[in-house]
């Protein structure tokens, strides 16, 4: 690879697009932390809960293709604004009195809105980085997800236990609003749009793209990791709280545990792929075998947790076989970019994160429903976790098999179309 210089400016915009992730996930946590609070305050069942925290699903993937296309052709500057802003609105309902109807509603708007932030931060944060040094910006990004956990849990968790779930969300409607205002006056559009690789002045048709195997083995890889991150957002506090019997105080801290092992991994996983790059290695292994491999050994954790007798066992393999999948989230976009030209790479990493991300539609109303029909909620907690298991496995080795970025790219070199030649919209 040639080195390229990094832009002046790449990593404050970087810190910013930080700050956007931690904003996006605090947002994605609140129901979940205020599982059992609202679930007593609107007399949910535990399959109406898992409704509720699939219907943050509903339009996620939808969304998250139609933008991006758009940020084909439209600054990604202006495009994260408007998302931001409207993260921010759709929490204020809820600092009044509402019933599950209006919950449900707002939490499929702030999806919409939510459903294009990774695909397009990566997008935008990629016209400051080279191909080479893209791999530790994607990890830090990927970290404002862990930090806006880590940071807003505590803080979240005070005001629920001291106030209400209600002012949780105006907290967090205040917080995304300062984000709007800070990205106004700091945000830039990157330089790096043209003429990144040899393929940058191409077209290749999008079947070509979306059918080729490193694609789908992300897709594949990245869904068995979507489930457990999405069983996360809605499901782990209530499960300390009503299937291993902590109070709200006490797992509210311990919600966080996930967060930072899983922040651990995915920084070292960064680190160690570029490392690995820079001297050499192919990015089948340093980033496919390397992203893929936890996968399987999560799943094997999560197969063997109700083996585990007592709570504090129980939270530390939920913790380990979770936050180790991980690693795959850091990997796959770069991967994705290494073969697809600039032009099209907004597309087609947002088709990526839609396709991943219909593992939240599913995954929380199945443990919903499994802990509605099982004897106890502890030992339907054990069986959805045991499903997660056994995808997480599945999703490893598809990874394994399928992920093949450099070959990827040699091969669809062939598939290019010059873009002098190529028609003006596809």
């Amino acid at each position: 690879m040639t080195a390229t210089p990094t832009p002046k400016g790449a990593w404050r915009i970087t810190f910013l697009l930080f700050l956007f992730m931690l904003v996006n996930f605090a947002d994605k946590i609140i129901v979940g932390l205020a599982g059992v609070p609202i679930m007593k305050e609107l007399q949910l069942s535990p399959e109406q809960f898992g409704l509720l925290g699939s219907s943050f699903f509903f339009l996620f993937s939808i969304s998250a293709v139609v933008v991006g296309f758009i940020v084909n052709r439209v600054p990604t500057r202006w495009v994260l604004l408007v998302l931001a802003l409207i993260w921010a609105l759709v929490q204020f309902p809820m600092v009044g009195t509402v019933g599950f109807t209006t919950l449900l509603i707002c939490r499929v708007l702030l999806g919409a809105g939510e459903g294009p932030a990774g695909s397009v931060a990566i997008h935008a944060v990629y016209k400051w980085f080279p191909d080479e040094k893209r791999t530790l910006p994607t990890a830090i990004l990927a970290q404002g997800s862990a930090f806006g956990v880590i940071l807003a849990v505590p803080a979240l968790n005070w005001i629920i236990v001291n106030y209400s779930w209600h002012h949780a969300f105006g907290a967090l409607g205040i917080v995304g609003l300062m984000w709007v205002a800070l990205w106004l006056l700091l945000g830039r559009e990157g330089p790096i749009t043209e003429v990144v690789s040899d393929l940058d002045n191409e077209k290749i048709p999008y079947s070509q793209l979306l059918l080729s195997r490193t694609f789908i083995g992300c897709c594949a890889a990245t869904f068995g990791a979507y489930w457990a991150l999405s069983l996360g957002l809605t499901w782990f506090t209530p499960f300390l709280i009503t299937g291993l019997g902590f109070s709200q105080k006490d797992a509210g801290l311990i919600s966080v545990l996930p967060w930072v092992f899983g922040a651990s991994i995915v920084l070292l996983t960064g680190w160690v792929s570029q490392v690995l790059v820079g001297r050499g290695m192919s990015t089948r292994h340093a980033r496919g075998v390397l992203g893929s491999a936890p996968l399987v050994f999560g799943g094997i954790i999560l197969l063997l947790m109700p083996q585990v007798q007592g709570a504090n066992g129980q939270v530390a393999m939920l913790v380990l076989g979770t936050g180790v999948s991980g690693a795959i989230y850091v990997v796959c976009a770069p991967m994705i970019a290494e073969f697809t030209p600039t032009s099209q790479r907004g597309a087609v990493i947002s088709i990526y994160g839609a396709i991943y991300t219909l593992a939240g539609i599913v995954a929380p109303y199945v443990m919903g429903s499994v802990v509605q029909a099982a004897a106890t909620q502890h030992a339907g907690y054990m069986t959805g976790f045991m499903i997660n298991g056994a995808i997480l496995i599945t999703s490893g080795i598809s990874g394994l098999l399928l992920l093949w970025p450099n070959a990827e790219r040699a091969r669809l070199r062939g598939a290019a179309i010059p873009q002098k030649l190529a028609p003006a919209a596809e």
